[in-house]
């Protein structure tokens, strides 16, 4: 919920700077700044009655206050309830005042987690208040809300009952609501504030209460509206049509020493069809690591070839790009296809040479990583951009792009398979083309979990399978010794392997490397030159050898569900059996044990990402994408599906006949942030 005005009471510049802090700039943003948690204030509970590990309120008076070294510096205090019954109180962080306030007689009312002490119950830490005889209970659940240093939850709470003095007008029509069986706005922010004991406590904090429920479909509603409006902003204009004319695509496929399956011919099918629209494509294909992007794109490229115009391929990294490049010049230039290659590492006079092939119309497909947008070569009529990986790039980057070119189609791939949810919402802008399928002949491959303790009895695998004709991946996290993570290194692990193999030719590739000697290391080891290969994650994606059937992953533990999901992909990708390794060091994490688990049971790649999603959230799986985009703070992509499906309808339904309610609901609920960058 965002509005322009800012606080109607007096606010001091000290504390509107802390309360900047939590992103709380107006009164909308604290109504919309709700618990984390509550508490019930509403009964006291005796000192023989307190039990470890609960929370509870106790109504004592201070016996005496002291601090004691023990072994730091500390102040304890020691209360009782008139019946004898005593219990510790203990403050690590406290200032000077604090020792004045407990003194011997002050009565008080602490709040917290009981704990068993060394000298019998105590509370570290607790919320208290100074009482007396006609001091009152609370009568609603107590509000904890997210904080800052130097701002309190008395302070917070002040200032939000304030605010609630206010009334909330609502953006919905109360029939809708009807409908929707969700409550009004003003009743469901007033009762997260201001929670009645009746309300239920464990449905409140599982954010299944009504209340919550209509914030999370407001919220996602906004977010429909907002990309369906991007949707229509970019189909209200208007862009050169390429329509198949099926001679250069047609003697591509007839040239593969293989058929395109039907997922990979249903998605062309979608993106050819796009093509020939006369609005921009904005298509993101999907699929799993080896379903046969690669070849989608290039037939898509090849559509805009034959109608004339120029195609752009990027990647975000040049081992990947370059790859794209051999991979796809070769049989493309057969095709009278004149390719060109673009990157920041080539030598200026090369570069610029290439630039000017551009420029003048003499390359119709150029390949590259970001060097094709941030230097200011032009293309002469650049009809399509393609994005591979394109959640390494940003909406900037790839606005960049696009306007090298007069409205220029845009296809987006990405290996990490978005997870239905995702797609439905934060890639609800964009058309979506997946490839649900794998060519034919590919091997499973087999994963194992390996305790860095088994080391040897991994070496003598990967010189068991280097010896039957079969490479290999050692796969390190880093490149130089790091004090704080204390991870293997890719250098250091290249001079063990080699000393401990000796009989097996073995090669190293990171990041840091010139592109020359990267490119010399590759193509040593796709030509069999190699037999084992050490590499930082730069092999992660695109890099296809076939002859390669083991993958050995270092701190397999630090690494991310999609990148070692990407890094398997790097094996069985032949008829041979494959197999990846995964190295951990113990003691393992609940995280990291919920993620090697995983990778462990599940080769699917969408159903990695599903599971990605829970355990990460959507913010870090978006990456760059997240960029101009807001980020859900009510809703759950998993919890919510249903939320979810109803409030795409009603986006559609708003937009169609409701302008005005759109326009006034994706104002208070996105403001500027609803101007979405329409890439």
């Amino acid at each position: 919920m965002k509005t322009a005005a800012p606080f109607s009471f007096p606010v001091s510049a000290s504390l509107a700077a802390r309360l900047a802090k939590l992103g709380l700039h107006n009164e909308a943003d604290l109504l919309l700044h709700l618990p984390l948690r509550w508490e019930d204030e509403t009964r006291l509970t005796p000192i023989p009655d307190l039990l470890p590990g609960h929370t509870a309120q106790v109504d004592a008076t201070v016996t005496e206050a002291t601090v004691a070294y023990r072994p730091r510096r500390m102040l304890t205090v020691s209360v009782h309830d008139g019946g004898g019954n005593v219990l510790g109180i203990r403050f690590i962080n406290f200032y000077p005042s604090h020792v004045k306030l407990f003194q011997p007689g002050a009565r008080f009312r602490f709040v917290g987690e009981v704990r068993g002490g060394f000298f019998g119950l105590e509370m570290v830490h607790p919320r208290f208040t100074r009482v007396d005889d006609d001091t009152p209970l609370a009568t609603e659940l107590t509000p904890i809300y997210p904080t800052t240093a130097g701002l309190g939850q008395a302070t917070l709470r002040r200032l939000i009952e304030r605010t609630l003095t206010a009334p909330i007008a609502d953006t919905l029509p109360a029939e809708w609501l009807a409908e929707l069986g969700l409550p009004e706005l003003e009743a469901s922010i007033r009762l997260l504030h201001q929670p009645p004991l009746d309300a239920g406590l464990a449905e409140l904090e599982s954010r299944r209460h009504p209340a919550w429920q209509r914030l999370a479909f407001d919220e996602l509603l906004a977010q429909q509206l907002s990309l369906a409006r991007a949707r229509q902003h970019r189909r209200a204009r208007t862009t050169r049509p390429l329509p198949p004319h099926d001679r250069l695509t047609t003697a591509f496929t007839a040239a593969l020493a293989f058929k395109l399956t039907a997922a990979q011919m249903r998605a062309w099918q979608e993106i050819s069809a796009d093509l020939a629209q006369s609005h921009p494509m904005r298509r993101l294909l999907q699929g799993d690591v080896g379903s046969g992007k690669t070849v989608v794109a290039a037939l898509a490229c090849l559509q805009a070839v034959e109608n004339g115009l120029q195609a752009a391929f990027m990647a975000p990294t040049e081992i990947l790009a370059e790859q794209h490049y051999r991979k796809l010049a070769a049989p493309l230039g057969t095709l009278g296809v004149r390719c060109a290659w673009v990157s920041g590492s080539q030598r200026k006079a090369e570069r610029s040479k290439a630039w000017q092939a551009i420029a003048a119309g003499e390359v119709d497909l150029a390949f590259g990583t970001h060097a094709l947008f941030q230097e200011g070569g032009t293309f002469a009529r650049l009809g399509l951009a393609v994005v591979d990986e394109q959640h390494r790039f940003g909406v900037g980057q790839r606005l960049a792009l696009t306007e090298k070119g007069d409205e220029p189609h845009q296809l987006m791939m990405s290996a990490t398979p978005i997870p239905r949810t995702l797609a439905m919402s934060f890639y609800a802008d964009l058309d979506v083309s997946t490839i649900d399928e794998l060519p034919p002949g590919r091997t499973p491959v087999v994963t194992k979990l390996v305790s860095a303790a088994r080391r040897d009895d991994v070496l003598m695998r990967v010189r068991a399978a280097c010896h039957d004709g079969g490479q290999a991946y050692w796969v390190c996290p880093l490149i130089e010794e790091s004090e704080k993570l204390q991870l293997q290194t890719a250098q250091d692990t290249f001079a063990t392997l080699a000393a401990q193999l000796p009989d097996l030719r073995i090669g190293l590739v990171h990041g840091r490397m010139k592109p020359d000697e990267k490119q010399a290391v590759m193509a040593a080891f796709q030509a069999h030159e190699i037999d084992l290969l050490v590499a930082t994650t730069v092999i992660e994606v695109g890099v296809d050898v076939p002859n390669a059937t083991l993958m050995v992953i270092e701190h397999a533990e630090r690494m991310g569900l999609a990148q070692l999901h990407q890094l398997r992909g790097r094996v069985g990708r032949g008829s041979r059996e494959s197999a990846c390794v995964l190295l951990y060091e113990n003691p393992l994490s609940e995280l990291a044990r919920a993620r090697l688990k995983v990778i462990y049971e599940h080769t699917d790649g969408f159903e990695i990402a599903r599971q990605d999603l829970q355990l990460r959230g959507p913010g870090e799986i978006l990456g760059h994408r997240q960029s101009g985009l807001p980020m859900l703070r009510f809703a759950d992509l998993e919890r919510d599906v249903a939320l979810l499906e109803q409030a795409r309808d009603y986006a559609r339904r708003c937009l169609a006949s409701h302008p005005d309610i759109a326009a006034r609901h994706v104002e208070r609920w996105l403001g500027s942030r609803a101007r979405l960058s329409q890439t």
